[in-house]
């Protein structure tokens, strides 16, 4: 039995909502080559690839913060600093994502959901302005209806502002929604925007086990949501399904906010 066939017996999703970095994409080899080039720039020893690996999830300022403290703990990172450390490396990733893949499996996943009607949303925490270039670069863009980048709302993930804001954009109701992601923050978004959730085992989420923030299902390849698809080596975990029931969070948009979204997603819209 499928993931969908799982999470939505007898139906699909009206929409699935994925995350970007550590589900459809692995972009910590340029995450962490700007990291490191703006340590250095700072006269500090570079970072390497693993520790950037278990700080990514939660934007381009918090990645810094956690690179200029050496750890996820970075509250007691100079405000100041941490500015100059976050325009540094704005500068040095927008450069190059060359280093960038999609992994196995997506391309496929996305292509099935647009034949089978699915709409799709991408959120994620990343800068809007990095966004763009990364989707046409992947050859993915055109699979989003609405796209939600880490400054396109005044709340990041886990807040779950971004993804009840797409279902009110798609008019989909929680039950018939899905959040597709690899981190806590994916799955706490979900939880409280009161959507099921599917969690990636190949992702980043701090270097812990992402079945530990007990999203709904728990998978190894995107295809295995899938009917009809058979992965090898690969496994379906059903999650305890209890947790996004019992709430109807709500979130209120300032006005100035809603002129800047809606532009936002109209420069996407053609994608669909």
């Amino acid at each position: 039995m499928s993931g969908f066939e799982q999470l939505f017996p007898g139906t699909l999703p009206r929409l699935v909502m994925f995350d970007l970095d550590g589900t459809l994409i692995d972009s910590v080899p340029d995450l962490a080559a700007a990291v490191d080039r703006m340590l250095l720039e700072l006269g500090r020893p570079p970072a390497g690839l693993e520790a950037v690996r278990h700080w990514v999830g939660n934007g381009a300022p918090v990645l810094v913060r956690r690179a200029l403290a050496g750890g996820l703990d970075h509250q007691a990172v100079d405000d100041e600093l941490a500015e100059r450390g976050l325009a540094l490396f704005m500068e040095a990733y927008a450069e190059s994502h060359a280093l960038t893949v999609v992994y196995p499996g997506v391309h496929e996943t996305l292509r099935w959901l647009r034949k089978q009607g699915v709409e799709m949303a991408l959120i994620t925490n990343k800068p809007e302005r990095f966004v763009a270039p990364l989707l046409d670069q992947m050859k993915i863009g055109r699979y989003f209806r609405w796209i939600i980048g880490g400054d396109t709302l005044p709340q990041k993930k886990p807040d779950p502002a971004a993804l009840l804001f797409v279902m009110k954009m798609a008019g989909v109701e929680p039950g018939q929604s899905l959040f597709v992601g690899d981190s806590r923050s994916d799955v706490q978004a979900a939880k409280a925007a009161g959507v099921q959730s599917v969690g990636l085992s190949y992702g980043y989420n701090h270097g812990r086990p992402i079945d530990e923030e007990s999203p709904t299902l728990v998978i190894d390849d995107l295809r295995i949501l899938l009917p009809g698809c058979v992965v090898t080596d690969t496994g379906i975990t059903l999650a305890d399904l209890q947790a996004s029931q019992d709430r109807e969070p709500t979130v209120v948009v300032t006005g100035k906010f809603w002129m800047k979204v809606i532009k936002a997603l109209a420069r996407w819209r053609w994608r669909a």
